[in-house]
């Protein structure tokens, strides 16, 4: 804890000698208490803005959030925001409130927010805890402060930020938090989606996730309707015990902590429930639900506001899941070309992540992931051709045949596949051999006999 203070003193100490009480609060006070690494340091004090900027008139104070209080202060410790002490009205949007009062008291402050664990401070007089934030610490429970529906209505992306803190803390949910989440998920439709989108990320990128998403389905199809059908969903084959929305939670837990990996564990059997077919004895089966699905996670991640090379990735990685289980290895230079290193290996793990997430995981099938894996790093560190760019002649040599055009392009393209399928080796004699083959093979129009 003296390390923190310690870093904090430069703001704490000037507020402190102008007579203000002025405490660490929040995530720092938290995460200094779980040992985690502190990035962001806010300071709570009795001191008025207008206060807070005399006082360090000297400094660069930003006034991010003067309406409620806050102003951020630029100095060697970072941007350090610093907020008033205050109360806070109605919250007419569940966002923010309609109106604040300031006051002069350290609790009335700290029983406005959230959860217990961030209704801590840490001031000169040492851990200030009125609410047993370290108890619930210790117990690894997450609670909200008072009653938990007053404080989640207030601000509505509370639902999120509670499953996320779940969910990267590795907490439970007290029971009327938990219950109070699923009561008021449906606030969450009056939110900016790129909000959701920052909390849904952290939420399956945290250590608890799988737990955090089986407990709350119900939210997560608020999220995304798309995985309303999934859930509950029986799909009648011994080789799965969950239903389908289950079964893509366990994969998550059998997947690296990556986004585009973590959401096309999520989303990759989607389309299940759309392609469900039973056969005679009653078993069933998916027809094209890869491909399916692929294209149903086109159309929502734009929705969910993600970045381009997400909303690129997440299909491919989806539309090729069912395959990799199958891939033979003369095959993994093809798909590596088409893929690229990263997302090739991504779908290995996220193959991976659907063969564990059986009644009982396909250990057959070790050895043929960690064949895979070798094989892609091996065709690398021999400098496997991956692009036409990487094969040893190019369009000019393709021009200097006879070629022109579009025609260049096809030649090369060709080429790239004659050696990813390994029917040649990637050697200029021999790939120059070829394009005469290719250009002797060619219908000559009129005029351009030679």
């Amino acid at each position: 804890m003296e390390d923190i203070l310690n870093r904090a003193m430069p703001i704490l100490k000037p507020l402190w000698a102008a007579g203000a009480q002025a405490y660490l609060v929040g995530g720092c006070v938290r995460d200094t208490l779980l040992g985690r690494p502190v990035h962001d340091l806010d300071v709570a004090t009795s001191a008025l803005p207008q206060q807070v900027k005399e006082i360090f008139a000297e400094c660069r104070v930003v006034d991010t959030g003067i309406k409620y209080g806050t102003v951020t202060l630029v100095c060697a410790a970072g941007a350090v925001e610093i907020t008033t002490f205050r109360r806070e009205g109605t919250y007419s949007d569940h966002r923010r409130p309609d109106g604040v009062s300031f006051t002069s008291s350290l609790e009335e402050d700290l029983k406005r927010r959230d959860f217990t664990i961030n209704a801590m401070a840490l001031g000169a007089e040492g851990l200030v805890d009125f609410f047993d934030g370290q108890g619930d610490l210790r117990a690894g429970l997450l609670r909200c402060v008072g009653d938990a529906d007053a404080r989640l209505r207030e601000d509505a992306l509370r639902v999120l930020r509670g499953l996320r803190f779940a969910a990267t803390l590795d907490m439970e949910l007290e029971e009327a938090t938990a219950r109070a989440i699923e009561r008021n998920a449906p606030m969450l439709a009056g939110i900016a989606q790129e909000r959701i989108t920052v909390e849904l990320m952290r939420i399956l990128c945290g250590d608890a996730a799988g737990r955090v998403l089986v407990d709350f389905p119900g939210v997560m199809e608020i999220l995304i309707p798309e995985l309303g059908p999934s859930i509950g969903f029986d799909q009648k084959t011994p080789y799965h015990c969950y239903d389908v929305y289950t079964h893509c939670v366990k994969v998550i837990e059998h997947v690296p902590p990556k986004l585009a990996l973590r959401l096309a564990a999520l989303l990759h059997d989607v389309a299940k429930p759309a392609t469900f077919q039973q056969d005679q004895t009653g078993v069933g089966h998916f027809p094209g639900h890869a491909l399916a699905g692929a294209e149903m996670v086109e159309t929502i991640l734009p929705r969910l506001r993600l970045d381009k090379q997400t909303q690129r990735d997440v299909p491919l990685l989806i539309a090729h899941h069912s395959m990799i289980r199958t891939l033979q290895v003369q095959e993994v230079p093809k798909l590596l070309a088409q893929l690229g290193p990263e997302l090739f290996f991504d779908l290995v793990d996220l193959g991976y992540g659907d063969s564990r997430a059986k009644p009982e995981p396909e250990v057959s099938l070790e050895k043929h992931w960690e064949r895979l894996r070798q094989t892609a790093k091996l065709a690398l560190n021999r400098g496997i051709c991956l692009d036409v760019k990487d094969l040893a002649v190019d369009g000019g040599d393709v021009m200097a045949a006879g070629f022109s055009g579009v025609e260049v392009g096809m030649v090369l393209r060709t080429l790239l596949n004659l050696v990813l399928e390994g029917d040649m080796e990637n050697q200029r004699k021999l790939l120059l051999r070829q394009i005469a083959r290719m250009r002797g093979q060619m219908p000559q129009p009129e005029g351009r006999q030679r």
